[in-house]
């Protein structure tokens, strides 16, 4: 039996899990923090939707660790669910969008231009807004709030060809090029972050750009023994930038993915000897 593990939101997973389902139905969806759950029990746990973890991440980790058998690997997500990983690949040589780093205490300057703010630990865009010049009083009210909760803030430039062109995301299984995805802009201008589970979205299917699949490409290839890779990238002033490399939760837009649960099931099938 498979476990695919998501939280108490989504108790039978999102919309999008509804197509894995169909194409996995040796597994059943886990909530990961429910304590009636035996994980020794299944053959295999795969975190899928667990959008809950972000502001109690220490519970989350000992909990991924504690589970017998579960992709991707623990290391991989402890080191995943911190976006400051994006600093480690910039010096691997890997084309990263810029980020600042503030750590609780650390103080706020406001960079020129427009820019976003975020925790290094999140996802579906909360605690995350876009600024411009003479919103730096806003912008250093996310920074504490930020602070308060224990987590280090990222100030990153705002790249404006997402207003025009939006995000690219990339999906690999197994290390195989599965399908993209156009992502329209999340952030808008004097917006406060979302109070839901994640943003809205605007996606559709996505035949990336050659320089976009390139770096996509190369950025996969350090990860291609895992079951699961999603690449977020934008095109920043001197082409694409990684904007996240997702390799805990991620959305895998199957819908927009002709064929692509049937492929991820067969990637978690394949880790069951």
């Amino acid at each position: 039996m498979i476990a695919l593990a998501t939280c108490s939101y989504f108790p039978d997973g999102d919309v999008d899990d509804a197509l894995l389902a169909a194409a996995l139905p040796e597994a059943e969806f886990a909530v990961w923090d429910d304590p009636s759950v035996d994980w020794a029990a299944y053959d295999l746990v795969v975190i899928r939707s667990t959008w809950d973890y972000q502001e109690r991440r220490d519970e989350f980790l000992a909990w991924v660790h504690s589970v017998p058998r579960i992709i991707n690997p623990p290391e991989i997500v402890e080191w995943n669910t911190d976006k400051r990983y994006l600093g480690e690949l910039g010096w691997a040589g890997i084309r990263v969008v810029h980020t600042e780093y503030l750590a609780p205490g650390e103080a706020f300057a406001a960079p020129a231009g427009e820019y976003v703010v975020k925790p290094s630990v999140s996802a579906g865009s909360r605690h995350t807004a876009r600024f411009g010049p003479g919103e730096e009083a806003r912008a250093a009210a996310l920074v504490a709030q930020i602070h308060a909760g224990g987590r280090t803030a990222m100030v990153q430039p705002y790249l404006s060809a997402i207003d025009e062109s939006g995000e690219t995301a990339l999906l690999y299984f197994d290390g195989v090029y599965s399908h993209a995805i156009h992502k329209g802009p999340l952030l808008r201008p004097g917006a406060e972050p979302t109070s839901e589970v994640f943003a809205p979205e605007t996606i559709e299917p996505r035949d990336p750009p050659a320089d976009e699949r390139a770096l996509a490409d190369a950025i996969a290839a350090r990860f291609s023994d895992l079951a699961y890779v999603r690449i977020d990238i934008a095109r920043g002033p001197d082409g694409p930038e990684l904007l996240e490399l997702e390799l805990t939760e991620p959305s895998l837009f199957f819908t927009q993915g002709p064929g692509a649960a049937g492929r991820f099931a067969a990637a978690i099938r394949s880790r069951l000897a």
